[in-house]
């Protein structure tokens, strides 16, 4: 059974950092891109980063390009999200995901498992 499980989420003021972190079983974690998303209620799911099955690439959306950085950690079955600079407009439900084509996709429709999701909330 794959398992994706989300943690790190809190409560920051604007200009904070968090990291999260996405630690996968299940699966062979290094055949696989991963994906950070995020959601607000009553809104689609946004792309967040992604990373390749070897982390040679990486992507970002724009709004976090400079603040965000996605990693992996192959031999833990994890991905990270460190995020520095936080807005109050980060403030979303954060779900990873993981990807068989192992490219790190920005489409969400081209991922096979999802977590349940972590909670970032800033402050202003």
């Amino acid at each position: 059974q794959v398992q994706l499980v989300e943690s790190g989420g809190g409560l920051v003021q604007a200009g904070d950092s968090l990291r999260l972190s996405c630690t996968a079983s299940g699966l062979p974690f290094g055949w696989y891109g991963m994906g950070w998303f995020r959601q607000d209620p009553g809104k689609e799911r946004e792309f967040v980063a992604a990373i390749s099955w070897g982390g040679g690439s990486t992507s970002y959306e724009d709004s976090v390009k400079g603040r965000f950085t996605i990693s992996r950690d192959n031999a833990k079955n994890t991905v990270y999200l460190q995020m520095n600079s936080l807005k109050p407009e980060d403030t979303a439900l954060y779900y990873c995901a993981a990807e068989l084509r192992g490219t790190g996709a920005s489409d969400p429709s081209k991922y096979d498992y999802w977590g349940q999701g972590t909670l970032v909330t800033v402050s202003s």
